[in-house]
């Protein structure tokens, strides 16, 4: 595991690299589309989504090959207050899922084209050796974030760095294009939640969902857990890594570094649901250049995530309820990616197929 100080130093040194989006590729990406052989905007926000890509990679024909999902898993201590609908034991028992296969993940992931790295950052049960797991195990969970901080700063650090050095590795080891972040964590829409309050100064009420499906008097406990978690930490919103270490898990904290690894590598990242959108938030509080490479994939019937795609000012590419998470809704708007990039990319201009575009053709005399 890493230490601290390579954590931190990793950290500081991620955050410099990170500029926001921009130069002649997005221009070109525009003077492309004028030239492809449709009318102007006829693809409506397939159009935009590709001049997006193309600013954030600096390529004004991005392919986007190599694609990857990233699954991270831990356990909250959250859970002691009675939050959720499931046991804790649930999350290691989806890992295996994910590791054999069988989960819905996996079924949009390989429709994506996209491979998934299954990370356990924290999970309470033991997730056995499997080498196909990414192993951070930062605690069997963290702590009851209603009587104190969820984790040290310390540990904070090493999570944001786990999933900086995710992103170096794919990038290294196998080429990465874009990349879509899910999680898997029974009680974490308690932490996400408790992040979104802070960060956007609005009541737990007015951003807690049901989760896992909850019923009323379990979504009452769930609003108390978080009203008190705030009122014990105090979070400091302008320090992100403190509000991670307060109110956050190992798996969000992983899911923030791995935004922030991306932005660093200019890789354009997915944001999934609630939990993923919290992150997206930590990661921007730490290094606020990072919202130039994020991409909503979908909106979820969470009323957290619609608070944190307004702070984010981001546009959601679908919405269709989708409330799984494990990255999910990013599979599915990683395929919107790929298909706007193609007709980028492939599309034939007006010169080369030989067709008249609005500018060349002559009107009949009267």
């Amino acid at each position: 595991m890493t230490d601290r100080t390579d954590a931190n130093q990793l950290i500081q040194q991620t955050t410099k690299d990170i500029v926001f989006p921009s130069g002649d590729a997005g221009i070109e990406a525009i003077e492309r589309q004028a030239q492809l052989t449709k009318p102007p905007g006829s693809l409506g926000r397939l159009e935009d989504l590709a001049t997006r890509i193309a600013r954030m990679t600096a390529d004004p024909r991005p392919r986007l090959k190599q694609r990857v999902i990233v699954v991270a898993a831990a356990d909250h201590g959250v859970t002691a207050q009675g939050v959720s609908a499931y046991p804790s034991a649930v999350t290691g028992q989806m890992v295996a899922n994910f590791l054999a296969g069988g989960a819905a993940i996996n079924v949009l992931a390989d429709h994506a084209g996209a491979r998934v790295r299954v990370v356990d950052a924290g999970v309470a049960s033991d997730t056995g050796d499997d080498r196909r797991l990414e192993a951070v195990r930062l605690g069997r969970g963290t702590a009851d974030i209603t009587a104190g901080p969820a984790m040290t700063r310390g540990a904070a650090e090493r999570a944001l760095a786990a999933g900086i050095a995710l992103v170096d590795d794919e990038r290294e080891s196998q080429g990465l294009d874009l990349i879509g972040c899910g999680e898997m964590g029974i009680g974490n829409t308690t932490s996400a939640a408790a992040i979104i309050a802070a960060i956007t100064g609005r009541p737990a009420a007015a951003i807690t969902g049901r989760g896992t499906g909850i019923d009323d008097e379990t979504h009452i406990r769930k609003i108390a857990a978080i009203e008190s978690a705030l009122r014990v930490n105090e979070p400091d919103l302008g320090d992100g890594v403190g509000l991670l270490a307060t109110v956050g898990g190992f798996e969000i904290g992983v899911l923030a570094g791995v935004y922030l690894g991306a932005a660093a590598r200019r890789v354009p990242a997915l944001v999934d649901g609630v939990i993923s959108g919290s992150a997206a938030l930590i990661a921007t509080a730490i290094a606020p250049e990072v919202r130039g490479y994020l991409i909503a994939s979908h909106r979820s019937p969470e009323p957290g995530h619609t608070a944190t795609l307004e702070v984010l000012e981001l546009e959601p590419l679908l919405e269709l309820d989708l409330r799984l998470g494990e990255g999910t809704g990013a599979a599915l708007g990683m395929t919107l990616c790929v298909a706007a990039c193609r007709l980028l990319d492939e599309m034939a201009t007006f010169e080369e197929a030989g067709v008249a575009d609005s500018e060349t053709v002559v009107e009949p005399e009267a």
